[in-house]
């Protein structure tokens, strides 16, 4: 009874604290927030100012006063990139000020690359000398780890893999810590840190402060509460967590062969991309930073076989922009949380939807908007059928067929690129000014002991706006080119000369003869596919999964062969391969025991995806229609006293007299098929 009593007043403190937390912030909205508002201190305010931090992040908001407030345990439910490193890091560095001599607290990531973000982070927000910070990875130095941690510090981070081995190793010791902060809770779990963190927190302060940041809450999270947390709160988002990405989801059909040349296109009409590439091997990742370094354009790749000191200065060089096209795998990926990445490219269809949101969420984070293309491959079609409705859903946003850009569109948008490039660094903007001012000033330019340079005449001013001009700057115009542009000049017409100079310098660039053909017509019927009728559907007990095992079975193709599976209720349009949609038909016109088939001609003429899709749904409803009017006519002319009419013949496009498919007749084809004879 004691025992009760004693939870119920942790749960009443709790509920107090809150209170007086919503209380403070019951009068402000989220535009009157600020930092000061949180309570922190004048030093820790200093960091958020240098950091250049204005208004906080609605998790800031809610986790930063509870976390300064109390001790209650806290699980945060967050996206990345809303702020959550900044959540629970202001609140230590607050907390923890002078120098100790034992670990204050433990910040465990599931990646190498966000624990030293996460390390880097910290250590911005002290604007002294304490708390020292250090991350502990694998792949790196023990050594420099272990002179590290008895150097001393007070905050430490890192991968569940290297905490538990230096635990092991007795070089770090987690019995007097105050905070355990796990971050991306969901991450570790999809990456199998499960065991690891549970022995881990088997050797840390029983007492202390358990902090668990996750984007979601699968059963496994909130049994880690259960098991570690005892008492604690839950945070999230409120009108966020649940909004739709502000990322822009496109997919491209193209061919295998033809993604390098699609990547390429993407990058061009792209101002400014600065972009993630996602494959699904390392030597995908290689062949296509291989290929775009023939093409001239700078790219790195990452994956699990670069070293981590390799790997650091991949992703350093790609933090600077100084790469800006980074082709990595799913696991070299993991954690990588940089800013401004415009582009995310799937350059192979991910398995499966976590996958899926997982990659695009390096991009449009933080509030900001981005933009993720999917390459898909016309025979994956029925695979992404199965995704975009959980895309959708995961998401929260559209996710529809994209247009390749054509050859022209692209060079079109470069040359306006190339332009305002030019003149950006040829011209600056003068006011301006009558025209013996204009002499004055060319004289003085003159009589200077600069190199000489191109007289200022008033016609050569191009207006840019009202009271306002261009000229070329004079910094440019030294003696070393203003004598080759006469020396090239000469008894040339100038502005052909300046055409055949941007010809040798962006002739590559600007020529079509830099990309390759694709097929852009989205939607258009394959020449080397057919479409056919079959007298299978749902009242059969066929789906699309079931109907691609069957013709997959009846004439031994791959599944990935049987493509744009549309299932009605009595009847399915297939688009098979020339060669097996000949077989199939042959086989079922030779053999009974094979449902009937036939070249669907009504489907030739095929226009977009949408417009097949309303076509082949009104078929489907004239065919249940004329169905249900035909048993009904039965029924009214059947005998008195008779309890069931006889089961209706199902509608379909028969060229042959068939007999009458029974209702349950998916089973006996099933049966029947195995013992088909093969052609």
């Amino acid at each position: 009874m004691e025992e009760l009593n004693n939870e119920n007043q942790v749960v009443e403190t709790v509920e107090t604290t809150d209170t007086q937390i919503d209380q403070t912030l019951e009068n402000e909205t989220p535009d009157t927030v600020t930092f000061e508002d949180l309570g922190l201190d004048e030093y820790t305010l200093k960091a958020v100012e240098k950091k250049g931090f204005v208004t906080p992040s609605p998790i800031q908001v809610l986790a930063i006063p509870r976390l300064l407030t109390g001790d209650t345990n806290l699980i945060a439910r967050a996206r990345t990139g809303t702020g959550k490193t900044a959540a629970f890091g202001l609140p230590i560095i607050q907390n923890v000020r002078g120098k100790s001599d034992h670990v204050e607290a433990l910040i465990l990531e599931p990646t190498r690359e966000l624990a030293v973000q996460t390390c880097t982070e910290m250590q911005s927000f002290a604007s002294e000398a304490y708390p020292r910070t250090t991350v502990l990875y694998g792949g790196a130095s023990y050594a420099n780890q272990i002179k590290d941690l008895k150097r001393g510090c007070e905050v430490v981070v890192g991968t569940p893999g290297r905490i538990k081995d230096h635990i092991e190793r007795k070089t770090l010791d987690l019995s007097k810590i105050k905070y355990f902060i796990l971050d991306e809770g969901d991450e570790m779990l999809d990456m199998g840190f499960i065991d690891d963190i549970e022995e881990i927190f088997r050797h840390a302060n029983p007492d202390c402060r358990i902090l668990l940041f996750s984007a979601t809450m699968p059963a496994p999270i909130l049994k880690i509460a259960g098991d570690f947390m005892g008492e604690y709160d839950i945070i999230e988002e409120e009108n966020v967590i649940d909004e739709a990405l502000l990322i822009d989801q496109k997919y491209w059909v193209v061919k295998e062969s033809e993604k390098i040349e699609a990547l390429v296109r993407l990058i061009d009409i792209s101002p400014d991309f600065y972009g993630l590439v996602f494959t699904m091997t390392k030597s995908d990742a290689d062949r296509v930073t291989r290929e775009l370094d023939l093409r001239g354009y700078e790219a790195a790749a990452l994956h699990g076989d670069i070293m981590q000191n390799q790997r650091e200065k991949v992703l350093e060089r790609f933090r600077m922009k100084k790469t800006r096209i980074l082709v990595a795998t799913d696991v070299a990926a993991r954690g990588i949380d940089i800013k401004g990445v415009s582009h995310v490219v799937n350059y192979s269809l991910p398995f499966d939807t976590a996958t899926y949101v997982h990659r695009i969420g390096r991009t449009g984070r933080a509030g900001t908007e981005g933009i993720a293309v999917t390459f898909v491959r016309p025979e994956e079609r029925r695979k992404l059928g199965f995704l975009s409705k959980n895309i959708k859903k995961a998401t929260k946003s559209d996710f529809e067929e994209g247009k390749i850009p054509e050859i022209k569109e692209v060079l079109a948008v470069k040359n306006e690129r190339v332009i305002a490039e030019l003149k950006d660094k040829l011209f600056k903007p003068v006011v301006e000014c009558s025209r013996s001012e204009c002499i004055e000033t060319t004289a003085e330019l003159d009589n200077t002991s600069e190199p000489p340079v191109v007289s200022i005449q008033p016609s050569a001013y191009s207006t840019t706006g009202e009271g306002t001009s261009t000229t070329v700057r004079t910094e440019l115009l030294t003696t070393t080119f203003t004598n080759l542009a006469a020396a090239l000049c000469e008894n040339q017409d100038p502005q052909q000369v300046l055409a055949g100079v941007l010809s040798v310098v962006y002739g590559d660039q600007l020529s079509s003869r830099h990309y390759g053909k694709i097929n852009t017509k989205s939607g258009a019927p394959r020449g080397d596919q057919k479409r056919i009728f079959i007298s299978l559907g749902k009242r059969d007990g066929y789906h699309a999964k079931e109907i691609a095992d069957y013709f997959s079975e009846l004439l031994h193709i791959p599944g990935r062969l049987v493509d744009d599976i549309d299932v009605a209720q009595q009847f399915s349009l297939v688009s098979l391969p020339v060669a097996s949609a000949r077989k199939a038909i042959e086989l079922s016109k030779s053999n009974r025991k094979i449902p009937h088939m036939h070249y669907d001609d009504k489907e030739e003429d095929r226009g977009s995806r949408r417009t097949r899709k309303a076509a082949f749904a009104e078929r489907s409803e004239r065919g249940d229609r004329r169905n249900r009017e035909d048993c009904k006519d039965r029924q009214s002319r059947a005998p008195r006293g008779r309890l069931k009419a006889k089961s209706s013949k199902p509608n379909v496009h028969t060229q042959t007299e068939r007999s009458s498919s029974r209702k349950n007749n998916a089973a006996a084809y099933k049966k029947s098929n195995k013992k088909a004879e093969r052609f």
